[in-house]
């Protein structure tokens, strides 16, 4: 028994350590929230068993939760770098599945491979997922499309993003469009998002649908433009938290040396 006990401890201390190196490893992704790990521990008990005859019989993981607080908010100065003060995501859509994401990493361009065939430019993230705005009903998303000349046939020559989300294109016959306002979405349980990488998550159950709205109404956030969200990961505590795995992996490394220990002086014994 003792050997499966301090396994299980070894087993959950690698998770631990995993958790905190992925943590570090993305203190510079833009948008990445932190994670950390939750135990429970196991007992041989049931509903007759006396209290004090309760035996411990290790511990598991019982969840990896993500830290959903702001991140640092940094000046870049791109129109197309946008960031988040609050709560809500940047909805984006992959051009391959049309599988809508969630992210606060704001790092968008102009896709200028599309603008060369169809003479229009999507708003895109570093993969290439459309960042999506509010539909004309206001229920829904579409992709947000930038005419790269206006109805004059003047060229497009820069974009720009309101505090409340609206987009717009500027020409050079002074003349400018608006092509939407940028969706927020929110989740009635953020905390059960599903993480999918490059610091993306998709719905699930747990978390509800999206519920999209404009950036600074109701719950939302207010969004700034030239601007991106830094990773929330702090760095000092990360290192705190590194030194307590790696003394709990060792601590339960010594509980199984001195099980073998044990074992072999018995075994002596009989021998």
């Amino acid at each position: 028994m003792g050997y499966t006990i301090s396994l299980s401890g070894l087993q959950n201390a690698q998770t631990d350590l995993n958790v905190i190196g992925n943590n570090i490893a993305n203190a510079d992704t833009n948008g990445f929230k932190s994670s950390s790990v939750a135990f429970s521990n196991l007992v041989a008990a049931s509903a007759y068993t006396n209290p004090k005859d309760t035996v411990g019989i290790g511990s598991t993981v019982a969840s990896i939760d993500q830290n959903f607080s702001q991140g640092a908010i940094q000046q870049t100065g791109s129109a197309l770098n946008l960031a988040v003060s609050g709560d809500g995501f940047f909805t984006v859509k992959s051009t391959s599945t049309g599988q809508l994401s969630y992210t606060r990493n704001g790092d968008f361009s102009l896709d200028s491979t599309n603008s060369a065939t169809t003479g229009d430019s999507y708003i895109v993230d570093a993969n290439g997922n459309h960042l999506q705005v509010m539909n004309t009903s206001g229920n829904g998303v579409t992709d947000a499309l930038v005419p790269t000349t206006d109805s004059a046939n003047a060229a497009f020559s820069g974009v720009t993003v309101a505090a409340n989300g609206q987009v717009s294109a500027s020409y050079t016959d002074g003349t400018s469009t608006v092509i939407g306002t940028i969706a927020l979405a929110n989740f009635n349980s953020p905390e059960g998002l599903q993480q999918t990488g490059a610091a993306d998550y998709t719905a699930t159950g747990i978390s509800g649908a999206a519920i999209y709205g404009q950036p600074g109404t109701g719950t939302n956030g207010s969004l700034e433009s030239g601007a991106l969200e830094a990773s929330n990961v702090d760095l000092s505590s990360q290192m705190v938290n590194l030194i307590t795995a790696q003394q709990y992996f060792q601590a339960n490394a010594k509980a199984i040396d001195t099980n073998t220990t044990i074992s072999e002086a018995i075994i002596n014994l009989h021998s």
